[in-house]
Order: structure tokens, then sequence, then C-alpha cells
């Protein structure tokens, strides 16, 4: 399709209204419009006041509702109403919830609106609805908007055009990085975090002392964000320093805690601090998770007790835990750690989004307060240059005042007669009407705006215009108009009154301020050794009973195997054996793969326990086929029914999530049907036909994972159906150590022992013989 104006297939109607245009550049054009308001009037804030639209907008509301710090408070709804009707035609719901987060301390660094009422809290709940609360202007919010009424900004329409609004607000700090900002715009987005006001101070008055100053000299002033909720910054400084040269980075915020010693070698730890903008409730939540799941098996419980402050309780499931390994586990499993990225993507004059550096950002706001200075200092001089005009007119009013009182009080037309009265011509006081005599045409010496504000005057000022009164007035605005005038000419003066201003904020916001000292500190992220779970945990005896359904639980003591234990009805005794709570136990199951159990994390001995199945993600058509002890350095002899299998290093199939870990491969209707630890020199397999082999363990191959090599050949024959199937299959294996002979269960306590298996020994993968007399005719070894 042509996207040219002149496209010949476009037909445009001889009678106006609806106009033919390709799709392309239609929805094009609606779309751009469309980002260009999204970006420049809703998501990225100004660098120069570091304010969204909205944000501007409720606070010049609030200043015009004379809503000021030392005032009283008013609606919410009062508030966010007067904004959406003049100013912001958008949702109640959107101004009001805007309006709520710069009230709320732990969002924003300084807040800039003073909220009585439910304004939400850091669990996550919601403010209250805006017909309960109330709000009004804090000082830092008055900081922002002092110079307004002095022609220090630009004022523009409103969208219906009946009022006007503030394109930028003055700012006498850089709120931009002082309270940070968020926004996601068509194809961008920012994300700034909040700074300390007297570091930024401090910075801004190195950057007017040395203007071409490195980004790095700059972190000597400002090291890196200061969060409202605090926490410790562990990122590395030539990271800081990278993003903020760069405008783009990410930090690494961690809580802060402390562990606090309960006697007798228990302690506690409690977290004081969270990271920012991390909801307490839904942390707290995902903690109980990680309990409960047993990812963190060496962390017992976790309490909220937190009241103005925070104090979240974390306790050990032993005293014998590292802290400093319990909270490494925590900052990688949860929000106690998180990563804060940086994104400077603001507007530059509220124009042009770019992604700025630090320095960029305080030049920015620099250039913004000379303008500011500027244009106040012009406005000043307007004002003295009316009041010298005023003061002019009084002192000629003074010092002829019989005549001034005849003129208002005889003259038909007084405000003509005192332009054109020649104030140098001497007057005798009338005595009435007809001594009066009328100034004649021509120029005088007094202006219209002088003449109106003698006529203005009260009767009762007449007493107070003192000729040396005036004079000293008039004396005074002069030099200040003077003082203006260098102010103007010379660029030195101005960055020194901005430098005074930046020293007088910082002395106002600094650390005698509420909240002004900082909040965050920064730390080394020191790496955690990695020490065993086991290490960690009283090591006590158990008795590990699983039984045949595939209920687990641990009893206290090793108790006699032999005991009659309960079970759920239909349900009985699978596997009973001594253990301790620091061991780990590897399941194995008909699916080949391995899974990996604490024995602390067993459920108690009191009642049935719990289905394995939910401490690890077994498939439901898997079945158990052995629980072991893990003993490291052991070797694992794991097969098929289908006769193929090979040796495993046991420390090779530990698991480390609950999905387990593949080691055997099996395919179709073949299962994993043994595990044997590897205890000999020889290798003896049984099939269910009742063939016996014996080969050496050194045929069999070591693998980490795979299908296996076969263990014992086993012929097709025909079955019933008259068709082909396998004769036989596994039955079972055990190894052995040639010089001692094979032993067997035969039943109770009886056992037999075959010394010499010569008989039997033969190459792996061969048939086997007619088993030794006396073996069981199950074609079990035990």
């Amino acid at each position: 399709m042509n996207d040219t104006i002149d496209d010949p297939n476009m037909e445009t109607p001889e009678g106006g209204g609806e106009v033919a245009e390709p799709l392309r550049r239609a929805i094009g054009e609606r779309y751009l419009t469309y980002a260009l308001s999204t970006i420049m009037h809703r998501a990225l804030p100004d660098a120069r006041d570091g304010l969204k639209p909205v944000h501007r907008r409720i606070l010049y509301a609030m200043r015009e509702l004379r809503l000021s710090a030392t005032g009283g408070f008013r609606k919410s709804a009062k508030i966010s109403g007067d904004v959406m009707g003049n100013y912001h035609p958008h949702g109640d719901a959107a101004i009001y919830d805007a309006m709520a987060r710069l009230a709320q301390d732990f969002n924003v660094r300084y807040p800039l609106v003073d909220g009585q009422g439910n304004f939400g809290n850091i669990d996550g709940d919601n403010p209250a609805a805006s017909r309960y609360t109330e709000a009004r202007m804090t000082i830092v919010a008055e900081a922002l908007l002092e110079g307004l009424n002095e022609d220090a900004v630009d004022f523009r329409d409103n969208y219906d055009g009946t009022l006007t609004e503030p394109v930028v607000l003055p700012a006498q700090f850089p709120n931009l990085l002082a309270n940070g900002a968020s926004g996601i715009a068509v194809g961008m987005a920012t994300n700034i975090p909040p700074h300390n006001i007297a570091e930024l101070c401090d910075a801004c008055l190195h950057l007017i002392k040395t203007p071409d100053a490195r980004d790095d000299t700059l972190l000597n002033y400002v090291p890196g964000p200061d969060f409202p909720t605090g926490g410790v910054i562990v990122e590395p400084p030539e990271n800081i320093a990278q993003a903020y040269r760069t405008g783009r980075g990410s930090f690494r915020l961690r809580c802060k805690y402390e562990v606090e010693d309960l006697g007798r070698g228990q302690w506690q730890i409690v977290v004081t601090e969270i990271p920012y903008q991390v909801q307490k409730s839904k942390l707290i939540e995902k903690i109980a998770e990680l309990i409960q799941t047993k990812k963190i098996p060496i962390l017992a419980d976790v309490r909220d007790e937190s009241a103005d402050d925070i104090r979240l309780i974390l306790e050990p499931r032993s005293k014998n835990v590292d802290p400093e390994v319990l909270m490494g586990m925590l900052y990688r499993n949860s929000d106690l750690e998180v990563r804060f990225s940086l994104n400077m993507n603001v507007l530059i004059d509220g124009v042009t989004p770019k992604v700025c550096s630090m320095k960029e950002v305080l030049r920015a706001f620099l250039d913004h307060r000379q303008e500011v200075l500027l244009r106040r200092s012009r406005h000043r001089m307007a004002k003295i240059d009316h009041r010298l005009e005023v003061l002019e007119g009084f002192i000629v009013a003074f010092l002829n005042l019989d005549r001034v009182i005849d003129i208002i009080r005889y003259d038909d037309d007084p405000k003509a007669a005192l332009i054109r009265e020649d104030w140098g011509v001497d007057h005798i006081r009338a005595a009435d009407e007809s001594d009066y005599i009328t100034p004649k045409p021509g120029e005088g010496e007094l202006s219209e705006v002088q003449v109106d504000a003698i006529l203005n005057m009260r009767l009762r000022s007449l007493r107070r215009l003192e000729e040396m009164e005036l004079v000293r007035e008039r004396d005074d605005l002069m030099l200040e108009r003077a003082n203006l005038e260098d102010l103007l000419a010379d660029p030195a003066l101005q960055w020194a009154k901005i430098a005074e201003q930046l020293r007088e904020t910082k002395k106002t916001f600094g650390k005698d301020y509420e909240g002004g000292a900082r909040r965050t500190r920064f730390a080394v992220a020191c790496e955690v050794e990695e020490v065993p779970l086991e290490a960690m945990i009283d090591k006590e005896p158990i008795t590990v009973v699983c039984s045949q359904m595939g209920w687990i639980r641990a009893m206290t003591g090793h108790i006699d195997l032999t005991r009659e234990l309960k079970f759920k009805d239909g349900d009985g005794p699978r596997f009973i054996f001594h253990a301790e709570t620091t061991d780990r136990l590897l399941v194995f199951a008909s699916n080949g793969r391995f899974y990996t159990v604490s024995a602390a994390n067993l459920p108690g001995g009191r009642g049935m326990g719990e289905p394995l199945r939910l401490m690890v993600d077994l498939p439901n058509e898997a079945q158990i086929i052995d629980i072991l002890i893990h003993t490291p350095g052991r070797k694992l002899l794991v097969a098929s029914d289908a006769g193929n299998g090979f040796m495993v290093p046991e420390d090779e199939v530990l698991a480390q999530t609950r999905n387990g870990k593949q080691v055997l491969n099996v395919k179709g209707d073949e299962t994993a049907m043994i595990c044997k630890p590897v205890d000999g020199d020889h290798v003896a397999v049984v099939s269910q036909n009742g063939k016996f082999l014996v080969f050496p363990t050194e045929e069999l191959p070591e693998m980490n994972r795979g299908k296996g090599v076969r263990l014992q050949k086993y012929n097709m024959a025909r079955g019933r159906q008259g068709t082909l199937e396998l004769d036989g299959g596994l039955s079972d294996i055990t190894t052995f150590n040639w010089e001692e002979g094979l032993k067997w269960s035969m039943g109770g306590d009886k056992t037999r022992h075959e010394a010499d298996m010569s008989q039997w020994l033969s190459k792996r993968a061969s048939v086997g013989k007619k088993p030794p007399y006396g073996f069981p005719r199950d074609y079990k070894f035990s």
C-alpha cells in the first residue's frame, strides 16, 4: 500500500467530512500521539522538580486550598476532587492513590503529604477511602513550591482553559533523586531510588564549585541510595559508580538484622529493617512457606512482633546453626535480599526523554535553580520599581500635604488634578472652595500609578507619612535593586546565591530534621562458606518407619525393629531401620529417579506420619523401590526388571530439589527394580526363570546416568497365547566377596552358605545355570 498523500487509489469525498487515508499511517499517527502523551504527561518525571504531572497538580491544588504544613487538614476527597475537576482529567481513584503514596513514609524518603487517618502500611494494606482520610502539605512540599507566586516558573492553561497551572515547580532541592521515581511509558521506563537530601546538596555545592567534576567524584558526597526503609546495600562500589555513570544498573539490598542472645546458648535473629518496597506480610508468608516445604530445614519458626518498628523473629532449629549460613539461605530464597534496578530515564526541560547520569541530573536541577533565581530576581525588581515609584509620589504628597488635601477636597476630578499639578509652585491653603485654585493643564510630576496610590491611602496613614521613613525605605529599596542588578549581570553572584540556598536547605532537612539522617548503610557481601546441614543439626537417634502405602515417620530413639507398630487400616510396614537426625535418606523409585530427604525433616513418630510424596515430587504411577541412608563414597548397583544395570557413585545420586535426579533410564513397560550397595568383588544374579549367574564386579561399568548394560541373557520362548515372550527377567541381585562365598536367607533366622561359587562363574550377560541347592524358590537373596 502506498502511504503518500498523493496515492491515486485514495478517494477523498468532494463534500469534505470523511477523509480516506492508509490504515498504517492512521494507526501510526494516533499511536504516536498516545505514546508521546504517556511519556511526557504521565510516566516519566521531570528532571527539574522530580515530579510527574499528577503529583505536581496535587501539590498545586493543595497550595490553592491553603493546606500549609502549619494549617489545618482537609478531606482527601475534597483534594482529589479539586485536582480532578481543575487540573487532572482522570479518575479520582488514581489521583487519591498517587496522593496516598506521597504520604507513606515507607515508600517516600521525604513525604510531601501529611496524612491523617489510614494511608496504608508496610504490610500492603490499602489506604482507607478518601472520604475518611485528611491531608495537608509537609514543609518538604512547601520547599518545592516556594517562589511560585514570584513568577519563578511558567504557567499554562489547564485542560479546559479556565485555569492555569505551573509547568514545573521551583524546587529548592533535587527532588528527583531525593524521593526517586518509577514509571512505565511506551517503549521506555524509569526507576530511580531515593537519596539523602543533605548528601545531594553537598554534591550540588561541589558541582557549583567544580562544574567539570567527574561522576566518580560526586560519589564521595552521594555514596548511594538512601531508602526510607533502611536496609544494607551490599553492591560493590565499582558497580555503584558504573550505575551512576551510565544511568543504568542495580543495587543488591539486604535486610538489617541482629543476633539476639537468649541465654544458655540459645539465640534468635531479629530483623529490624526490610528491603525497600517489600511487603512485610508477603515476606513472612514466603518464609513460612520455606519452613513448611523444608527448603530451609535449619529454620524452625518465623514470628512478627512488629509494632511501630519492624521486628521479625527467626528461630533456628538448633543452636548449632551458624546465623550467617541461615541468613545466606534466606537471602537466596526470600525477599530479605532484593535487587533494585536503576534506570534514570527522565524528561530534560520537560520535553526530551533521556537516560542521564547522576551528574546530568544534578546539572539539570542546578540550571533550573539558576533560571528560577533569575526569574524571581526580575520579578522582585519589577516590584521594587513599582514601590519606588509609589514612594516618590508619597514623598511629594508629604511635602505638599495641604495642597493634596485641597485638591482631593475641592476639585471635581482629584485624580486628573493631581496629575496636572505643578508641585514646584507654592499654594496657600484654601479656606473654602472659593479660595481653591484648580491646577493648570499640562504635564505634572506624578504618574497615574502614584496618584492612584495617594488616593487609595486611608486618612489614618497620613500620620505615618513622615519624610524620614519614606526616604529610608526608598534608599533600602534602591540598594536592594542595585544588588539585584549586579546579581542578574554576574553569573558568579548567581551561583553564590544558589549555593547559599542549598546550604540553607541542607540545614533545614539535614541530620537535625526528623528522619534526615542516612538510613541505609553499606557493607561488603561476604561469601558464606557452605556448611553441611548435618553439621548444624543436633545428632539424635531415630527409627525411620515407612509403610507399604508410603507413609513415613521418624520415631525418637533406636527402638526394637521387631516391635509391633500401628499403621492405617489396610497398611503395614515396608522399611524400618535405625538412623540419626543428621542423616540424609536416598529414596529410589521405579521411574529410575533418586530423591533426597533429610532425616531431620521427617514428621515425628506420633501418629501415622505423612505421605512421602508430600516431601518429594514422586509421580503417582511410580513406586518406592528402596530407602537407604546416604553413605559418602559408597557405590550403588541399580538395575531394571529387563536386566540392565550399572554401578553409580552414591555421591552422584544426591538430589538438590524435590524433583529428584534421574539416574537409571527406563522406557516403555520397563521399570527400575534393584538398588543395592556394592559390597564385594563379585555379583550374583538370579532370573525369574531360575537361572543363576555370577560374574566379577569389574565387568560392571560405573556411570552417573544411563540405561546400563545387560547383566544376564534372557531367551525368547513361545507363551500360552502362541506369541514369543521373554523367558523370565531379573529377579534379584546381590554382591559378595569371592573368598567368603555367598550367603542367602532361608527364612526366619536361617541362612545358607555356599563357599565355592566356581560352578556358576561366567561372563556378564550369560544365561546362567540352575541355582545352588537349597536356594529359595522365590528366587530372592533375602
